[in-house]
Parts: structure tokens; C-alpha cells; sequence
């Protein structure tokens, strides 16, 4: 039986995302279902919102006399906890195996020429690699068009639709009128942003829109909608907007969505992926590859 090996996050939504993903094209969801709950739990355990007597090595044991078709296994990077993270899964496709295995950086695992393909948050592809210019990026279609063929072969496929946003979030006293890209145009003085979304900012609002902006971030142990309404304006993603309204933020434009997006290195790719990529589309979509 052929394979078909993808790279996937080892924790957190865009991993959920996919599990889900395939459970439903293939009618597995307890798979899924025991996979993501098990991941949960460890988390909340390196939280210390769960605790267990149990040591890592003997959860790691009874992890790995469960079904043989997923595995975990214990991150052991220097300088971060010691968290159980998804290492891999086997799904059968008809005549083809689908193989996800685990990275911390899928999206650099494609960039290497290691997978096919992948799935990695969107977030990351606009950090590393989208060009920065004068007029903001919109929508995920237009990603593709930003990405400079020099500097890799990935492109953006489509998105699973599990969507965030990148929301402009501002006080009432600073919030005069629309709060869109155009009120950051005339705008001068400091913005709050998650230090890591700084070129993402600048991609999604455009840098001629950022003139006289001057960025700042949350201190440490400081919320970010805190920080925001401390500052007076901001970015940061949003669900439901609650926690911004409840230290008094207005919400404003939805800049851009923060998606699981499908990956593709074409120069990899064959026929099997092919069949993949249309299993894994959905039926709507922000990207529509051009």
C-alpha cells in the first residue's frame, strides 16, 4: 500500500484541525477524539491545571499499549517543559496510507524539501517569507502572489477553516470612527502587538499605513488586551472578542484570518498528493489558488 507522508504540528489547533479534518472524510472520529484528548491532558499537566501521580515515563508507557495507530512521545528541547507531543498517526485513504508525522516546524520541514506536504498555521508563513509592500495583504489568496519564488518552493494549497482573526482593537477615546486601515493610516503613536506578529503587522496593514506608528509589546505577565488598552490601539487575535470587551477595547477591523493552511512543496509532489490535497480541501475556503 503506497504512503503518503505529511508534516503536522506536534500540539495545539492546527494539529486538532487536521485530526479532524481526516477523521470526518473517514469516519474515525474516536481516533481523533483519543489523540486530542490525550494531548489536552498533558498539556494541563505541564500547566499545572492537572495533576497525576503518575511519572511521565509510566504515561508514556500506558500511551504506548493504546492503539498502534497513533504515537506520542516527550519533548525534550533545551529550555522548554518536558511535554508529551504528538509524534505520529497512520490513517488508511482507500489504496493509500496517509502518514502524519509530527515537527515543530512543518512549514521549515517543506522549506527543506523534507515532505510534499504539510500543514502549518498561516501565521507562520506571512513571519518568514510573505513580502512586505506599500498595500496591505487582504486575504489568503493573495499570500501566494507575496511569497518570492527565490526564496522557496512552498505555497499556500487552502485552509481547514478552523479561523481567527487578526482583530485592530482600540479604547473609546482613541477609537474616533471607523477603526479600520484607514483610521491606522492617519494614526501616530504607539501600537501593541505580540513581538512575534511584527512583520505579519506589517504585511497585513500595508507599511505606508504604519508611518508615524511606533510599535510596543506586552510586558511579561501582562494580558495582551491589558497591554492594548494601556497603549490605546493594537492587533492581536480574536475569537469572540469577550475578553477584549471586558477591559473596555472596541473591536474594529478583521485584518486577516488566522487559519491551518495545507502546504505544498510542488517540487515534491506527486500523484498521491494530488489525491490528498482534494480529500483535504474544503468546500469553502478563504484561499482560492490562483
Amino acid at each position: 500500500m503506497a504512503a503518503i507522508s505529511v508534516a503536522v504540528p506536534r500540539k495545539g489547533r492546527p494539529l486538532e484541525a487536521v485530526l479532524e479534518r481526516l477523521a470526518a472524510h473517514t469516519g474515525t472520529p474516536d481516533l481523533a477524539d483519543e489523540v486530542i484528548s490525550t494531548l489536552r491532558y498533558e498539556k494541563a499537566i505541564t500547566k499545572g491545571t492537572q495533576s497525576t501521580d503518575r511519572s511521565v515515563y509510566d504515561r508514556l508507557a500506558d500511551y504506548s499499549r493504546g492503539p498502534a495507530d497513533y504515537t506520542v512521545l516527550r519533548d525534550s528541547r533545551e529550555g522548554f517543559p518536558r511535554r508529551i507531543a504528538f509524534d505520529a498517526l497512520t490513517w488508511s485513504l482507500g489504496d493509500y496510507e496517509v502518514r502524519l508525522v509530527g515537527r515543530e516546524e512543518p512549514f521549515r520541514a517543506l522549506r527543506k524539501h523534507e515532505f510534499a506536504l504539510g500543514f502549518d498555521s498561516a501565521d507562520l508563513v506571512l513571519e518568514e517569507v510573505v513580502g512586505l509592500a506599500p498595500d496591505p495583504l487582504r486575504d489568503m489568496a493573495d499570500v501566494n502572489d507575496r511569497i518570492d519564488p527565490r526564496d522557496t518552493d512552498v505555497r499556500l494549497v487552502s485552509g481547514l477553516g478552523d479561523t481567527v482573526y487578526h482583530t485592530l482593537l482600540a479604547t473609546p477615546s482613541v477609537a474616533d470612527g471607523d477603526l479600520d486601515r484607514s483610521f491606522v493610516e492617519e494614526y501616530a503613536g504607539p501600537v501593541c502587538i505580540s513581538p512575534r506578529y511584527e512583520r505579519l503587522v506589517e504585511a497585513v496593514v500595508g507599511t505606508d499605513a504604519l508611518d508615524g506608528v511606533e510599535f510596543c509589546y506586552p510586558g511579561d505577565g501582562v494580558e495582551e488586551e491589558a497591554a492594548i488598552a494601556n497603549a490605546g490601539l493594537g492587533v492581536y487575535v480574536t475569537v469572540t472578542g469577550s475578553t477584549a470587551r471586558d477591559h473596555g477595547l472596541v473591536l474594529g477591523e478583521r485584518l486577516f484570518p488566522s487559519e491551518t493552511v495545507l502546504l505544498e512543496n510542488a517540487s515534491e509532489s506527486g500523484p498521491a498528493d494530488d489525491r490528498l490535497k482534494r480529500v483535504l480541501e474544503p468546500l469553502e475556503t478563504e484561499l482560492a489558488v490562483r
